[in-house]
């Protein structure tokens, strides 16, 4: 399984964050603009609090079983697989929202004398930083995760000990 990448997901935030904000500038033209929902932020931070619970519950987990705990439960590797894959998924999904908030957010920077849109850019910049929050913490369940023998190279060969 490949890591993700840190540019992968700034590329996907900034190219994300360049069309909202056009496409905010053109949805304005007509006389309307779509709302950032309050519940944007929120189901954003507690995806952030699940990866997070998830990882340091795998990270507990593999170092009682490492000290050889009396009652220490192993870590199922298909289940690390799967809590990596949606790991991966979601921050892949934040940086894209999160791109599309902070856009769509940066517009409304113009206006914030109009009291419903300065509340529009308050919950688009919470969800920014929600999604930033989803980012690292699928990076360190990744990290959690990573086998002892993987190498950043991933030549295919296993690392000599």
């Amino acid at each position: 399984m490949k890591e993700l990448r840190i540019r992968l997901l700034a590329g996907v935030f900034v190219v994300a964050g360049v069309l909202s904000w056009a496409g905010a500038r053109l949805w304005n033209s007509v006389g309307t603009l779509p709302s950032v929902p309050l519940a944007a932020p929120v189901v954003l931070g507690l995806i952030a609090v699940v990866l997070m619970a998830t990882a340091l519950s795998i990270r507990a987990r593999l170092k009682a079983q490492r000290e050889r705990a009396p009652e220490a439960k192993g870590v199922d590797p298909l289940m690390a697989a799967r809590a990596v894959v949606f790991g991966q998924a979601s921050a892949l999904v934040a940086a894209l929202v999160s791109g599309m908030y902070g856009g769509t957010g940066v517009f409304l920077l113009e206006s914030l004398d109009i009291p419903a849109r300065r509340d529009q850019a308050i919950y688009a910049g919470f969800s920014v930083v929600a999604g930033i929050a989803v980012i690292a913490a699928a990076l360190f369940l990744e990290r959690v995760c990573k086998l002892p023998e993987d190498d950043d190279r991933n030549t295919g060969a296993p690392s000599a000990a």
